[in-house]
Formats: C-alpha cells, structure tokens, sequence
C-alpha cells in the first residue's frame, strides 16, 4: 500500500500516484484519475478505468492505481497562478522541439516517470492556442501507446479530426477541471488527428502509459 508523492507540480498542486489502497480519505477538493481496470468506490458509485472526478471530504475504496491532484481549487486568482506558472515552467517548444509548438503560448511542468506510467502538467495560455493536430507518438515505436487528459484549471476541448485540418472535425468532448476526455486510440495505439484547444487559459495533465516492451524516454 504505498501513496507516492509527486513534484512536478509543487508549489501550484499536489500530485500523488495511490497504489493497492483499501481505503483513502480524500481531504478538501481533489481530483482523482482512475488508471486501473479495477473500479474505485465513492459512496456505492464507481470510478470506471480513465475515470475522473472532483471528490471532496469523503473516503474512496478499492484503489488500485490512481493519481490525485490536491489544491488545484486553492487559486482564486487564475491570473496569478498563470503568471507564476509562465514564471516556473518554460515553453513547451523549448523542452520538446516540435516545430507545431514554436510560437505557441503553451508551457509544461518537469515530466515524471513511475513504471510505465509518464505525468506532465501543461499551461495553455492563449485562446485559441492552435497547437496543431498532430496523431504520433514517436518517442514509442512498440504498438499500444495510451494517452489521456485531465483538466486541472479551466476550460478547454479535446478535438478529433479526419485529417490533418480542423474543417474535418468528427468529435469535440468539452474539458472542464476533474474531466477526462475518453481514450481515443485503437488496439494498437492508432490515433485520429487530435488537439486540445482552449476556452479559456488553463492547465491540463497528460497521463502517457507505455505498452510492455516499451522504455521511457530519456528525460
């Protein structure tokens, strides 16, 4: 039974991996995401696999795999936070190098790897952010990849398209804090054309589960 505090969001929020729990009091707001096919417990409902919610002051149950995100509610000015968080975290296109992310007002936190399992929080500050469609995940070249986001602070959407042009949009989840959009891959780890856009300025976390065989990239 172990819950693994994470620092890649210090000091904005509070991010802990929970493993094999029978029991967890959840104090204050908090977001938890359900990673294991094991359904959590909150008051006779259940948290399905990929599964998030806003819990506050009450126990879950049967906790296999899932990741928390305390305080992300403690920020009455969203102004401030950004501008601190721009302050703390550089560009994404710096970290990453990827030419659709050049000029982009998008930042991301420290990335952390437990297992198979990769955590990165992203700031998208502007609207709309126009980080361009994209459907590889080259860093992964075993079949199976799996990706998902939880809307931290904000509003945003998860887009998918039939090609590489946002006129053949197909679906469109809208991301609101303690969502998470439904896994959009194949068997085999295939994607549409996708994108997160913006509603208003906001942090998201990708959540990057590695298929067997596969290794994290060097950070």
């Amino acid at each position: 039974m172990t819950v693994q505090p994470l620092d890649i969001a210090d000091p904005f929020f509070f991010v802990s991996i929970i493993r094999d729990k029978r029991r967890f009091s959840i104090t204050g707001k908090t977001i938890v995401l359900n990673l294991s096919k094991i359904q959590i417990l909150v008051r006779g409902q259940k948290l399905g696999e990929l599964q998030s919610a806003i819990l506050c002051d009450t126990d879950i149950e049967e906790i296999d795999h899932a990741i928390i995100v305390e305080r992300f509610d403690d920020h009455p000015d969203e102004d401030e936070l950004f501008k601190q968080v721009r302050d703390t975290w550089p560009s994404a296109f710096d970290v990453r190098g990827e030419e659709r992310l050049r000029g982009v007002g998008h930042y991301m936190s420290p990335k952390t790897w437990v297992g198979q399992i990769g955590i990165t929080m992203y700031h998208s500050a502007s609207v709309p952010l126009n980080v361009g469609l994209h459907r590889d995940h080259a860093f992964c070249p075993v079949p199976g990849f799996r990706e998902v986001h939880t809307q931290i602070v904000g509003f945003g959407k998860m887009q998918q398209c039939r090609e590489r042009d946002i006129d053949t949009l197909y679906l469109e989840e809208p991301m609101a804090p303690g969502g998470t959009h439904r896994p959009m891959y194949d068997e085999q780890g295939n994607y549409p054309w996708h994108q997160f856009e913006t509603i208003t300025p906001s942090i998201f976390m990708a959540v990057e589960m590695l298929p067997d065989g596969a290794k994290p990239p060097p950070l």
